[in-house]
C-alpha cells in the first residue's frame, strides 16, 4: 500500500492522553458499517494500524483516531480507535479527542455556547455536547452507549496475587474493574510500570478463564482492559487503565468510567443523575453521570455521560516511502515492556 498524498493528522491530547487524529489522506477502508471497517482493520489488513502506531512513527502512548464518512445517516462523522495492539471500538478520551478536533479544524461548524456532534462507532452512536466559549472547547460531553455489567465479584485464578475479586462490565469495550489493593500496588505515577505489567497479566488470565459477549453486538468479545481502582472517602474513583503491551492510560478513561457506573448502579450505590469524579494516575480528571436505565439483551444498563477536555496541540504530516524497511513498523521491549511479544 501506498498513498498518494500526505496523511495530516492533528496532535490531539484529552487529560494527557494521546488521542491523535487522522483527519485527511487515509485510504478506504471496506466495510459497509464502522463495525465491518473496524473487522477488516483486525482481521484482513492490519498495516495502516501498524504504520500509525509504531515505531519509527509513534511510541508506545500514542494512540490515532481514524477519522471517517459515517455510515449512518444520523451521524456527522465516523471514527477508528487504531492502537498499538489492534483497532477498538470506542474509547471516551479518544472521542474527545476526535470531537475536540472535528470543531476546532473546522470540519463541524461550531455553534455558541453548544455544539452537538453525532459520531458513528463500531459500539454504536456516540451524541457529544461541545461547550465552546470565545472559539474555543471549553469541554464535551459524551452520551455513550449503554453500559451494564457481565458479572459482580469474579474470582480471577492468579499464581503471583492468589485468588483475585474483580467485576466485569461494558462500557464501550468489556473492562475487568479490580480493587488495586489486591495487587500491593498504589495508583501514582512511580508504580505505572509495575501497575501496566500486572494488568497486562491479568488480562491474559481473564482470556482464559472469562468468556464475554455483547448480547447484540456478537464481535464484542474481549476483555479490552484491565481497570485498576480506588475508590475514596467522597465518593470519587482513582483509575488505572493498563493497556497492551505494557502501558497505562494517562486519562481517567471514558468507557471505563461508563462500566463502573454500571458496576455502581448494580450494586445500589448510583442511580439516576448521580455523578461522579474519575481521577487519573496523574491527576486528570472526568465527571461521569448517570444519565438514565435501560436493557442491553434483558440486562439492567445506565445511560452514562462522560465529560471531559481535550487540548489540540500540533499538526503532523506523514508520508510513505517505499523504500522504508519499516513501513509497519517495529515494538522494543526497552519502551513498550516484556509484552512486546504478544503483539
Amino acid at each position: 500500500m501506498t498513498f498518494d498524498k500526505a496523511l495530516e493528522i492533528l496532535l490531539v491530547h484529552c487529560q494527557g492522553e494521546s488521542g491523535n487524529v487522522l483527519i485527511d489522506g487515509a485510504p478506504e477502508i471496506p466495510g459497509a458499517t464502522v463495525l465491518d471497517k473496524m473487522n477488516h482493520l483486525n482481521n484482513v489488513d492490519p498495516w495502516l494500524r501498524l504504520f500509525l502506531t509504531r515505531e519509527p512513527r509513534a511510541q508506545v502512548v500514542h494512540t490515532t483516531n481514524l477519522l471517517l464518512p459515517p455510515t449512518r445517516s444520523d451521524a456527522d462523522a465516523a471514527f477508528i480507535v487504531l492502537q498499538p495492539d489492534r483497532a477498538h471500538p470506542m474509547s471516551g478520551s479518544n472521542c474527545i479527542c476526535v470531537v475536540t478536533a472535528l470543531l476546532e479544524s473546522g470540519r463541524v461548524v461550531m455553534t455558541e455556547p453548544e455544539t452537538i456532534v453525532r459520531l458513528d462507532t463500531a459500539a454504536g452512536l456516540i451524541v457529544a455536547r461541545a461547550r465552546w466559549e470565545n472559539g474555543r472547547c471549553l469541554s464535551v460531553s459524551l452520551d455513550n452507549v449503554p453500559a451494564f455489567v457481565h458479572q459482580l465479584d469474579l474470582a480471577i485464578e492468579t499464581r503471583k496475587w492468589g485468588r483475585l475479586i474483580g467485576d466485569i462490565a461494558f462500557g464501550g469495550v468489556f473492562y475487568a474493574h479490580i480493587d488495586v489493593d489486591q495487587v500491593g500496588l498504589r495508583i501514582v505515577p512511580e508504580a505505572a510500570r509495575a501497575l501496566a505489567e500486572a494488568g497486562t497479566e491479568i488480562k491474559a488470565l481473564l482470556a482464559e478463564q472469562v468468556a464475554v459477549c455483547h448480547p447484540e453486538v456478537p464481535s464484542l468479545n474481549e476483555i479490552a482492559y484491565v481497570m485498576f481502582r480506588d475508590y475514596q472517602p467522597d465518593g470519587s474513583v482513582v483509575t488505572c487503565t493498563t493497556l497492551k503491551p505494557g502501558r497505562v492510560d494517562r486519562s481517567p478513561c471514558g468507557t471505563g468510567s461508563s462500566a463502573n457506573l454500571a458496576i455502581l448502579h448494580a450494586r445500589g450505590q448510583a442511580r439516576t443523575g448521580d455523578k461522579r469524579i474519575s481521577r487519573s494516575i496523574i491527576g486528570g480528571t472526568f465527571t461521569a453521570e448517570v444519565l438514565g436505565e435501560t436493557t442491553v439483551g434483558g440486562r439492567p444498563a445506565v445511560l452514562p455521560r462522560i465529560t471531559g477536555q481535550g487540548y489540540v496541540f500540533g499538526r503532523q504530516q506523514l508520508r510513505l516511502d517505499p523504500r522504508d524497511p519499516f513501513t509497519q513498523g517495529f515494538a522494543m521491549s526497552d519502551t513498550w515492556g516484556p509484552q512486546v511479544g504478544e503483539l
